[in-house]
Protein backbone atom coordinates (compact mmCIF):
# COMPACT_ATOMS: atom_id res chain seq x y z
CA UNK A 1 0.00 0.00 0.00
CA UNK A 2 1.45 3.29 -0.59
CA UNK A 3 1.52 5.68 2.72
CA UNK A 4 -0.74 3.55 3.76
CA UNK A 5 -1.65 4.61 7.13
CA UNK A 6 -1.57 8.54 5.89
CA UNK A 7 -3.26 7.95 2.67
CA UNK A 8 -6.11 6.28 5.33
CA UNK A 9 -6.06 9.82 7.51
CA UNK A 10 -6.42 11.59 4.40
CA UNK A 11 -9.79 9.68 3.25
CA UNK A 12 -11.50 11.47 6.52
CA UNK A 13 -9.43 14.57 6.28
CA UNK A 14 -9.41 15.74 2.59
CA UNK A 15 -8.73 19.01 3.30
CA UNK A 16 -5.26 18.01 4.77
CA UNK A 17 -4.40 16.86 1.06
CA UNK A 18 -1.10 18.79 -0.62
CA UNK A 19 -0.04 19.44 2.73
CA UNK A 20 3.19 17.58 4.38
CA UNK A 21 1.19 15.50 7.01
CA UNK A 22 3.00 12.58 9.30
CA UNK A 23 1.20 9.48 11.08
CA UNK A 24 3.17 8.89 14.32
CA UNK A 25 4.40 10.18 17.87
CA UNK A 26 4.35 13.87 17.61
CA UNK A 27 6.02 14.05 21.16
CA UNK A 28 9.92 14.47 22.22
CA UNK A 29 10.07 10.15 22.33
CA UNK A 30 7.18 10.35 19.06
CA UNK A 31 8.26 8.35 16.08
CA UNK A 32 7.37 8.73 12.39
CA UNK A 33 4.62 5.71 11.63
CA UNK A 34 3.95 6.72 7.98
CA UNK A 35 4.65 10.23 6.30
CA UNK A 36 2.80 11.52 3.13
CA UNK A 37 4.40 11.90 -0.14
CA UNK A 38 5.04 15.88 0.34
CA UNK A 39 6.62 15.59 3.87
CA UNK A 40 9.04 12.99 1.98
CA UNK A 41 10.48 15.11 -0.38
CA UNK A 42 11.84 16.73 2.76
CA UNK A 43 13.58 13.84 3.69
CA UNK A 44 11.20 12.38 6.29
CA UNK A 45 10.54 8.78 6.38
CA UNK A 46 9.50 5.82 8.56
CA UNK A 47 11.04 5.12 12.27
CA UNK A 48 12.14 8.39 12.03
CA UNK A 49 12.37 10.20 15.35
CA UNK A 50 9.48 12.83 15.77
CA UNK A 51 11.84 15.27 16.72
CA UNK A 52 13.98 14.88 13.94
CA UNK A 53 11.02 15.16 11.65
CA UNK A 54 9.85 18.60 12.91
CA UNK A 55 13.57 19.75 12.17
CA UNK A 56 13.62 18.55 8.63
CA UNK A 57 9.53 20.02 7.89
CA UNK A 58 8.83 22.53 10.76
CA UNK A 59 5.30 22.86 8.37
CA UNK A 60 4.31 18.94 8.87
CA UNK A 61 0.80 18.13 10.06
CA UNK A 62 0.65 15.72 12.95
CA UNK A 63 -1.76 12.98 13.05
CA UNK A 64 -1.99 10.37 16.68
CA UNK A 65 -3.19 7.78 14.09
CA UNK A 66 -5.75 5.35 14.65
CA UNK A 67 -4.29 1.92 14.74
CA UNK A 68 -7.28 0.23 14.92
CA UNK A 69 -9.10 1.63 11.71
CA UNK A 70 -6.22 0.81 10.15
CA UNK A 71 -6.72 -3.08 11.04
CA UNK A 72 -10.13 -2.68 9.78
CA UNK A 73 -8.81 -1.55 6.73
CA UNK A 74 -6.26 -3.92 6.52
CA UNK A 75 -8.67 -6.49 6.90
CA UNK A 76 -10.63 -5.77 3.64
CA UNK A 77 -7.75 -5.25 1.71
CA UNK A 78 -6.53 -8.79 2.53
CA UNK A 79 -9.72 -9.44 1.46
CA UNK A 80 -9.35 -8.97 -2.14
CA UNK A 81 -6.18 -10.54 -2.05
CA UNK A 82 -8.03 -13.59 -0.86
CA UNK A 83 -10.40 -13.43 -3.45
CA UNK A 84 -7.62 -14.18 -5.98
CA UNK A 85 -5.69 -16.61 -4.32
CA UNK A 86 -5.68 -18.49 -0.62
CA UNK A 87 -2.36 -18.02 -0.65
CA UNK A 88 -1.64 -14.89 1.08
CA UNK A 89 1.09 -13.96 3.46
CA UNK A 90 0.73 -10.74 5.21
CA UNK A 91 3.96 -9.17 6.13
CA UNK A 92 2.33 -6.20 8.07
CA UNK A 93 -1.05 -4.48 8.02
CA UNK A 94 -0.29 -2.95 4.30
CA UNK A 95 2.34 -5.47 2.72
CA UNK A 96 1.49 -8.90 1.76
CA UNK A 97 2.93 -12.01 -0.58
CA UNK A 98 0.29 -13.64 -2.84
CA UNK A 99 1.22 -17.05 -4.98
CA UNK A 100 -1.21 -16.71 -7.92
CA UNK A 101 0.34 -19.45 -10.14
CA UNK A 102 -2.66 -21.87 -9.54
CA UNK A 103 -4.57 -18.59 -10.37
CA UNK A 104 -4.21 -17.82 -14.04
CA UNK A 105 -6.79 -20.20 -15.34
CA UNK A 106 -9.77 -18.70 -13.34
CA UNK A 107 -8.30 -14.94 -13.32
CA UNK A 108 -5.46 -14.19 -15.96
CA UNK A 109 -2.12 -14.24 -16.19
CA UNK A 110 -0.15 -12.25 -12.99
CA UNK A 111 0.09 -9.21 -14.36
CA UNK A 112 -4.02 -9.05 -14.96
CA UNK A 113 -4.45 -9.90 -11.35
CA UNK A 114 -2.27 -7.06 -10.42
CA UNK A 115 -4.27 -4.54 -12.50
CA UNK A 116 -7.52 -5.82 -10.92
CA UNK A 117 -6.45 -6.12 -7.63
CA UNK A 118 -5.48 -2.48 -7.88
CA UNK A 119 -8.99 -1.47 -9.10
CA UNK A 120 -10.67 -3.33 -7.12
CA UNK A 121 -8.83 -1.69 -3.84
CA UNK A 122 -9.36 1.95 -5.39
CA UNK A 123 -12.85 1.58 -6.20
CA UNK A 124 -13.56 0.04 -2.35
CA UNK A 125 -11.26 1.50 -0.38
CA UNK A 126 -10.00 4.70 -2.00
CA UNK A 127 -5.93 3.54 -1.97
CA UNK A 128 -4.16 2.92 -4.18
CA UNK A 129 -1.13 0.47 -3.94
CA UNK A 130 2.09 -0.58 -5.40
CA UNK A 131 2.99 -4.37 -6.47
CA UNK A 132 6.10 -6.35 -8.01
CA UNK A 133 5.50 -9.40 -10.43
CA UNK A 134 8.03 -12.17 -10.40
CA UNK A 135 8.90 -15.80 -9.65
CA UNK A 136 10.29 -15.00 -6.35
CA UNK A 137 9.36 -13.38 -3.39
CA UNK A 138 12.75 -11.62 -3.07
CA UNK A 139 12.33 -10.00 -6.33
CA UNK A 140 8.17 -9.16 -6.44
CA UNK A 141 9.69 -6.89 -3.06
CA UNK A 142 12.26 -5.53 -4.54
CA UNK A 143 9.65 -4.67 -7.80
CA UNK A 144 6.55 -3.18 -5.92
CA UNK A 145 9.57 -0.98 -4.77
CA UNK A 146 10.31 0.12 -8.33
CA UNK A 147 6.22 0.72 -8.91
CA UNK A 148 5.84 3.06 -6.09
CA UNK A 149 5.08 6.96 -6.27
CA UNK A 150 8.39 9.07 -6.32
CA UNK A 151 7.43 12.26 -3.16
CA UNK A 152 7.14 15.51 -4.63
CA UNK A 153 6.65 18.90 -2.80
CA UNK A 154 3.45 18.68 -4.63
CA UNK A 155 2.67 15.27 -3.62
CA UNK A 156 2.87 12.03 -5.39
CA UNK A 157 4.59 11.55 -8.48
CA UNK A 158 2.86 8.03 -9.49
CA UNK A 159 5.04 5.52 -11.23
CA UNK A 160 3.80 2.23 -13.13
CA UNK A 161 2.36 1.01 -10.42
CA UNK A 162 2.86 -2.54 -11.38
CA UNK A 163 6.59 -3.47 -12.35
CA UNK A 164 6.76 -7.42 -13.88
CA UNK A 165 9.83 -9.19 -13.50
CA UNK A 166 10.19 -12.17 -15.47
CA UNK A 167 12.31 -15.56 -15.14
CA UNK A 168 14.50 -14.30 -18.33
CA UNK A 169 14.68 -10.50 -17.21
CA UNK A 170 16.03 -11.30 -13.04
CA UNK A 171 20.01 -10.21 -13.75
CA UNK A 172 18.86 -7.83 -15.48
CA UNK A 173 16.74 -6.56 -12.95
CA UNK A 174 19.09 -7.27 -9.73
CA UNK A 175 23.02 -6.37 -11.29
CA UNK A 176 22.53 -2.84 -11.32
CA UNK A 177 20.91 -2.43 -8.12
CA UNK A 178 22.99 -1.48 -4.78
CA UNK A 179 23.76 -4.20 -2.92
CA UNK A 180 22.13 -2.52 0.51
CA UNK A 181 18.83 -3.43 -1.97
CA UNK A 182 19.59 -7.28 -0.58
CA UNK A 183 17.33 -8.53 2.08
CA UNK A 184 19.64 -8.56 5.28
CA UNK A 185 22.40 -6.22 4.09
CA UNK A 186 22.53 -3.76 7.15
CA UNK A 187 25.30 -0.86 7.81
CA UNK A 188 27.92 -3.58 9.19
CA UNK A 189 27.90 -6.22 6.59
CA UNK A 190 27.71 -3.07 3.89
CA UNK A 191 30.66 -2.32 5.30
CA UNK A 192 32.12 -5.60 4.87
CA UNK A 193 31.15 -6.07 1.10
CA UNK A 194 32.50 -2.06 0.85
CA UNK A 195 35.55 -3.35 1.95
CA UNK A 196 35.82 -6.27 -0.68
CA UNK A 197 34.76 -4.00 -3.30
CA UNK A 198 31.16 -4.76 -4.00
CA UNK A 199 28.59 -2.09 -4.40
CA UNK A 200 26.32 -3.70 -6.90
CA UNK A 201 24.40 -6.83 -6.97
CA UNK A 202 26.19 -8.06 -9.72
CA UNK A 203 29.75 -7.48 -8.18
CA UNK A 204 28.24 -9.57 -5.74
CA UNK A 205 26.74 -12.22 -7.90
CA UNK A 206 29.83 -12.82 -9.74
CA UNK A 207 31.75 -13.33 -6.71
CA UNK A 208 32.92 -17.18 -5.61
CA UNK A 209 30.41 -17.97 -2.78
CA UNK A 210 33.49 -19.15 -0.70
CA UNK A 211 34.65 -15.71 -1.11
CA UNK A 212 31.48 -14.11 -0.08
CA UNK A 213 31.11 -16.78 2.54
CA UNK A 214 34.99 -15.94 4.01
CA UNK A 215 34.09 -12.43 4.48
CA UNK A 216 30.37 -12.48 5.88
CA UNK A 217 29.98 -15.95 7.85
CA UNK A 218 28.41 -19.32 6.46
CA UNK A 219 24.86 -18.37 6.95
CA UNK A 220 24.80 -14.46 5.72
CA UNK A 221 27.53 -15.30 3.05
CA UNK A 222 25.51 -18.17 1.37
CA UNK A 223 22.48 -16.57 1.72
CA UNK A 224 23.49 -13.17 0.32
CA UNK A 225 25.14 -14.59 -2.61
CA UNK A 226 21.89 -16.79 -3.81
CA UNK A 227 19.79 -13.63 -3.57
CA UNK A 228 22.26 -11.55 -5.53
CA UNK A 229 21.96 -14.41 -8.43
CA UNK A 230 18.17 -14.30 -8.16
CA UNK A 231 17.43 -17.83 -6.01
CA UNK A 232 15.30 -17.46 -2.92
CA UNK A 233 13.51 -20.98 -2.20
CA UNK A 234 11.00 -19.56 0.17
CA UNK A 235 7.37 -20.32 0.05
CA UNK A 236 4.46 -18.15 0.66
CA UNK A 237 3.14 -19.07 3.76
CA UNK A 238 -0.46 -18.15 4.14
CA UNK A 239 -1.04 -19.48 7.83
CA UNK A 240 2.23 -17.73 9.99
CA UNK A 241 2.24 -18.88 13.63
CA UNK A 242 2.45 -16.52 16.08
CA UNK A 243 5.24 -16.87 18.32
CA UNK A 244 4.63 -14.04 20.91
CA UNK A 245 2.32 -11.74 22.31
CA UNK A 246 3.26 -8.57 23.99
CA UNK A 247 2.80 -5.02 24.73
CA UNK A 248 4.96 -2.13 25.49
CA UNK A 249 5.04 1.58 26.64
CA UNK A 250 7.48 4.46 26.08
CA UNK A 251 7.32 6.58 28.41
CA UNK A 252 7.40 11.04 27.96
CA UNK A 253 10.08 11.24 30.59
CA UNK A 254 11.92 8.74 33.02
CA UNK A 255 10.03 6.53 35.28
CA UNK A 256 11.46 6.46 39.09
CA UNK A 257 7.90 5.35 40.53
CA UNK A 258 7.52 1.46 41.42
CA UNK A 259 3.83 1.61 41.80
CA UNK A 260 3.40 3.39 38.53
CA UNK A 261 5.53 0.83 37.13
CA UNK A 262 3.64 -1.95 38.84
CA UNK A 263 0.32 -0.41 37.69
CA UNK A 264 1.26 -0.39 33.74
CA UNK A 265 2.63 -4.20 34.08
CA UNK A 266 -1.18 -5.02 35.57
CA UNK A 267 -2.48 -2.89 32.34
CA UNK A 268 -0.22 -4.63 29.92
CA UNK A 269 -0.69 -8.17 31.28
CA UNK A 270 -4.17 -7.65 31.08
CA UNK A 271 -3.85 -6.81 27.29
CA UNK A 272 -1.79 -9.58 26.94
CA UNK A 273 -4.07 -11.87 28.68
CA UNK A 274 -6.90 -10.92 26.71
CA UNK A 275 -5.31 -11.48 23.43
CA UNK A 276 -3.63 -14.67 24.13
CA UNK A 277 -7.61 -15.68 25.06
CA UNK A 278 -8.87 -14.19 21.79
CA UNK A 279 -6.61 -16.38 19.73
CA UNK A 280 -7.08 -19.30 22.05
CA UNK A 281 -3.95 -19.58 23.04
CA UNK A 282 -1.69 -19.83 26.22
CA UNK A 283 1.74 -19.46 26.95
CA UNK A 284 5.09 -20.76 29.42
CA UNK A 285 6.87 -17.78 28.74
CA UNK A 286 6.47 -14.52 30.45
CA UNK A 287 9.32 -11.78 29.40
CA UNK A 288 9.84 -8.18 30.54
CA UNK A 289 11.93 -5.34 28.41
CA UNK A 290 12.95 -2.45 30.47
CA UNK A 291 14.70 0.43 28.76
CA UNK A 292 16.70 2.86 30.64
CA UNK A 293 17.35 6.65 30.22
CA UNK A 294 20.52 6.19 28.52
CA UNK A 295 18.75 3.27 25.67
CA UNK A 296 20.50 0.50 28.13
CA UNK A 297 17.99 -2.52 27.16
CA UNK A 298 17.69 -5.49 29.54
CA UNK A 299 15.30 -8.42 29.16
CA UNK A 300 14.69 -11.15 31.73
CA UNK A 301 12.40 -13.83 31.53
CA UNK A 302 10.80 -17.00 33.11
CA UNK A 303 9.73 -20.30 31.74
CA UNK A 304 7.36 -22.63 33.61
CA UNK A 305 4.35 -25.36 33.34
CA UNK A 306 1.33 -25.05 32.85
CA UNK A 307 0.99 -22.65 30.40
CA UNK A 308 -1.07 -18.96 31.25
CA UNK A 309 -3.39 -16.95 29.79
CA UNK A 310 -4.48 -15.24 32.77
CA UNK A 311 -3.72 -11.77 33.54
CA UNK A 312 -3.04 -11.71 37.54
CA UNK A 313 -0.40 -15.04 36.52
CA UNK A 314 1.50 -12.86 34.12
CA UNK A 315 1.20 -9.79 36.38
CA UNK A 316 2.94 -11.79 39.28
CA UNK A 317 5.88 -13.23 37.07
CA UNK A 318 6.80 -10.12 35.54
CA UNK A 319 6.94 -8.10 38.80
CA UNK A 320 9.04 -10.95 40.09
CA UNK A 321 11.71 -10.17 37.24
CA UNK A 322 11.05 -6.40 36.88
CA UNK A 323 12.26 -6.32 40.89
CA UNK A 324 15.50 -8.58 38.82
CA UNK A 325 16.48 -5.19 37.19
CA UNK A 326 17.34 -2.01 38.74
CA UNK A 327 14.71 -0.07 37.86
CA UNK A 328 15.26 2.75 40.29
CA UNK A 329 17.58 3.88 37.24
CA UNK A 330 14.75 5.95 35.92
CA UNK A 331 12.37 3.66 32.94
CA UNK A 332 12.11 4.84 29.37
CA UNK A 333 10.34 1.97 28.61
CA UNK A 334 8.40 -1.00 29.78
CA UNK A 335 6.95 -4.25 28.16
CA UNK A 336 5.43 -7.16 28.95
CA UNK A 337 5.12 -9.92 26.84
CA UNK A 338 4.05 -14.13 26.53
CA UNK A 339 5.88 -16.76 24.27
CA UNK A 340 6.49 -20.22 23.77
CA UNK A 341 2.82 -20.39 23.28
CA UNK A 342 0.56 -23.39 22.93
CA UNK A 343 -3.18 -24.47 22.61
CA UNK A 344 -4.98 -22.52 24.93
CA UNK A 345 -7.75 -25.27 25.35
CA UNK A 346 -5.27 -28.40 25.96
CA UNK A 347 -3.61 -27.30 29.81
CA UNK A 348 -2.79 -29.25 32.93
CA UNK A 349 -4.95 -29.11 35.65
CA UNK A 350 -3.29 -27.64 38.37
CA UNK A 351 -4.35 -28.05 42.54
CA UNK A 352 -5.78 -24.08 42.54
CA UNK A 353 -7.91 -25.70 39.56
CA UNK A 354 -9.15 -28.35 41.57
CA UNK A 355 -9.45 -26.38 44.96
CA UNK A 356 -12.51 -24.28 43.91
CA UNK A 357 -13.43 -21.14 41.75
CA UNK A 358 -10.22 -20.64 39.55
CA UNK A 359 -8.94 -17.02 37.68
CA UNK A 360 -9.97 -18.92 34.73
CA UNK A 361 -13.25 -18.94 35.59
CA UNK A 362 -13.34 -15.03 36.06
CA UNK A 363 -11.32 -14.83 32.87
CA UNK A 364 -14.21 -16.13 30.96
CA UNK A 365 -16.66 -13.74 32.74
CA UNK A 366 -14.59 -10.84 32.12
CA UNK A 367 -14.08 -11.86 28.30
CA UNK A 368 -17.62 -12.25 27.68
CA UNK A 369 -18.41 -8.29 29.92
CA UNK A 370 -16.43 -6.93 27.51
CA UNK A 371 -17.57 -8.77 24.61
CA UNK A 372 -21.58 -7.33 25.18
CA UNK A 373 -20.37 -4.19 26.77
CA UNK A 374 -17.04 -3.04 25.07
CA UNK A 375 -13.38 -3.67 26.34
CA UNK A 376 -13.39 0.14 28.72
CA UNK A 377 -17.11 -1.77 30.65
CA UNK A 378 -14.21 -4.24 33.15
CA UNK A 379 -10.67 -4.09 33.57
CA UNK A 380 -8.42 -4.54 37.07
CA UNK A 381 -8.84 -1.84 39.76
CA UNK A 382 -4.92 -1.02 39.39
CA UNK A 383 -5.59 0.45 35.61
CA UNK A 384 -9.03 2.36 36.41
CA UNK A 385 -8.83 6.11 36.76
CA UNK A 386 -11.78 8.66 37.92
CA UNK A 387 -11.06 10.97 34.96
CA UNK A 388 -10.64 8.07 32.19
CA UNK A 389 -12.02 5.29 33.77
CA UNK A 390 -10.69 1.71 32.90
CA UNK A 391 -7.72 2.09 30.97
CA UNK A 392 -7.46 -1.17 28.59
CA UNK A 393 -4.09 -1.55 26.70
CA UNK A 394 -5.33 -2.38 23.41
CA UNK A 395 -2.84 -3.70 20.33
CA UNK A 396 -1.38 -0.51 18.64
CA UNK A 397 -1.94 2.32 21.79
CA UNK A 398 1.36 4.04 22.25
CA UNK A 399 2.36 2.63 18.64
CA UNK A 400 4.43 5.25 17.67
CA UNK A 401 5.19 7.14 20.94
CA UNK A 402 3.82 7.97 24.59
CA UNK A 403 0.69 10.40 25.03
CA UNK A 404 2.40 13.12 26.99
CA UNK A 405 -1.27 14.75 27.72
CA UNK A 406 -1.44 12.11 30.25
Amino acid sequence: MDAFFVSVELLRRPELRGQPVVVGGAGRRGVVAAASYEARSYGVFSAMPSARARQLCPEAVFLAGEHELYGEVSKRVMAIFASFTPLVEPLSLDEAFLDVAGARRLHGEPSVIAHRIRELIHQQEGLTCSVGVAPTKFVAKLASEQAKPKPSRRGPVFGPGITVVRSDQLDGFLRPLPVEALWGVGPATLERLHRIGVRRVGQLADLPEGTVISSLGEAAGRHLHQLSRGIDTRRVEPDREVKSISHEETYPTDVFDRARLDRALVRMADGVATRLRGGHLAGRTISIKVRFGDFTTLSRSITADPAVDSMPVITERARALLDEVPWDQGVRLLGVGVSNLTDGAVRQLTLDDAAGPSWGEADKVVDEIRSKWGSAAIGPAAIVTPELGVQVKRRGDQAWGPDETR
